[in-house]
């Protein structure tokens, strides 16, 4: 696997890299596993969902860092919407660009925390003023989701007006319950509450962004599912033992996931990609004829392709 990435499989990096730098907003996440001899490394993902005229790509990097200059080499160049997390480094890097970059927070993340509070009550045991206010938490978030949902499917201008109209709204009427809630007298400021309610005050600016752009989701829910697959893999079985074989992992998931974004079934597309990667010689394939081998091109053999559902 390391000799066939290192040998045939770079043009494929960099005009899936290529094309995934075009996308309007991205979808950004990191894992770590551990590597023998190197303990802990990162894996990042990005992912472009495709729609718009753009195509779905899923990118793997192995940089093996979490820091800034990780991020700055997979994202050189890229001009749009970082979905993500709350980590520092996409605002360290959105502040470096500003005339170019802009974070986009996670609804998900700002749930989860009340969530987690809401779950160590139980089913039927005594509900204690803080898990009252995580529900009530809970309730308005679900609230913002369900009103934006219900133009899910309808175009981003339509997506836009119904968030001016009908979700800012509750994304105002949430904040101002937040601040109400960290007023309260008498409240544990180490308590699991607070740092839930201090999270949403801290991200408030970037998870308002989604209302100024119909295109941009709530959640970062993409890169998620994005890495899933990876963070399946290292618990599952031990495959990466070098810091070659962590670059050479992070393509193939980048093939495996794109092929299957774009409705492709991953082992014909591989066979066939790597058969017709053999007619070149070490990273000298023509861009004309590396575009028809592409997950998304129009000219792969129906061998590829997934039935569609009659």
């Amino acid at each position: 696997m390391i000799r066939i990435h290192e040998y045939y499989l770079g043009p494929v990096h960099d005009r899936l890299k290529k094309e995934l730098l075009k996308s309007h907003h991205l979808h950004c996440d990191e894992s770590p596993f551990t590597m023998p001899e190197h303990g802990k490394e990162y894996m990042w993902v990005c992912h472009s969902p495709g729609g718009d005229g753009g195509v779905p790509v899923y990118l793997y990097e192995y940089p093996g860092t979490r820091g800034t200059d990780a991020l700055r080499e997979l994202l050189e160049g890229y001009q749009g919407t970082l979905v993500t997390d709350g980590y520092q480094v996409y605002h360290t890097m959105a502040d470096e660009h500003p005339d170019d970059l802009k974070v986009a927070g996670c609804w998900a993340h700002a749930r989860r925390r009340y969530a987690e509070i809401v779950k160590a009550a139980g089913k039927n045991g005594p509900v204690t003023p803080a898990q009252k206010a995580a529900a009530e938490a809970v309730s308005r978030i679900a609230a913002i989701y369900h009103v934006d949902n219900m133009y899910k499917d309808t175009s981003a201008s339509e997506r836009l007006k119904n968030r001016q109209r009908s979700v800012k709204p509750l994304v105002d009427a949430y904040f101002r319950w937040v601040k109400e809630q960290l007023g309260r007298k008498g409240l544990d400021k180490s308590s699991k509450l607070v740092g839930a309610l201090n999270y949403s005050i801290n991200q408030e600016q970037f998870l308002r962004v989604f209302l100024e752009d119909g295109a941009v989701p709530p959640d970062n829910n993409d890169a998620e599912r994005s890495i899933r697959s990876f963070c399946l893999g290292k618990h599952n079985w031990k495959i990466i033992d070098s810091k070659k074989g962590a670059k050479a992992s992070a393509m193939l998931y980048s093939l495996a996931e794109t092929a299957k974004a774009n409705s492709l079934k991953p082992y014909e597309y591989f066979s066939y990609l790597l058969t017709q990667l053999m007619n070149y010689s070490c990273g000298n394939v023509p861009e004309e004829e590396l575009e028809k081998l592409m997950p998304w091109s129009a000219e792969l053999p129906d061998s590829c392709r997934k039935m569609k559902d009659r």
